[in-house]
């Protein structure tokens, strides 16, 4: 792990849980809250916000990867830190779903990383490299 990433590890999954509070999530009740590091030290979060028509929903890791674009923010992505559960009571360690693992390749393929995911438990919190999750990824490389 990098210096910044061992500095602001508890900050990053501190962030997590404030965003998950800030969820939407009236149809599954399931609050998501998620923490993008940057190499800057800057944290970026998002929390999900779910729609009637649920294809339409968005996820915590997509909304922060969202604002970290509209931010400027297209490299230098470090670590992801994702935490949620029903209620916003956290319980099993939850890890990003296909289609944000897509979306946060992406972002960090724009700067040459492969990010730690950090995903957090009551009980126990695993961590991985978005290249384990998300092994042969489509993106950018694949477009050249």
């Amino acid at each position: 792990m990098t210096d910044i990433l061992t500095d602001s590890r508890e900050d990053l999954i501190a962030a997590a849980r404030r965003a998950m509070d800030s969820a939407y999530a009236p149809y599954s009740g399931f609050h998501v809250g998620a923490a993008l590091l940057f190499d800057d030290g800057a944290i970026v979060t998002g929390a999900n916000f779910e729609n009637a028509s649920y294809g339409l929903s968005l996820c915590a890791e997509t909304v922060a990867a969202s604002i970290a674009s509209h931010a400027g923010r297209r490299g230098g992505l470090l670590a992801v830190a994702v935490l949620g559960g029903m209620g916003g009571a956290v319980d099993a360690a939850i890890s990003p779903c296909g289609r944000c693992r897509q979306v946060l390749n992406e972002l960090a393929a724009l700067g040459g990383t492969d990010p730690l995911v950090i995903c957090v438990g009551a009980q126990e919190t695993v961590e991985m490299r978005l290249s384990v999750l998300l092994p042969n990824a489509f993106g950018p490389a694949n477009l050249a």
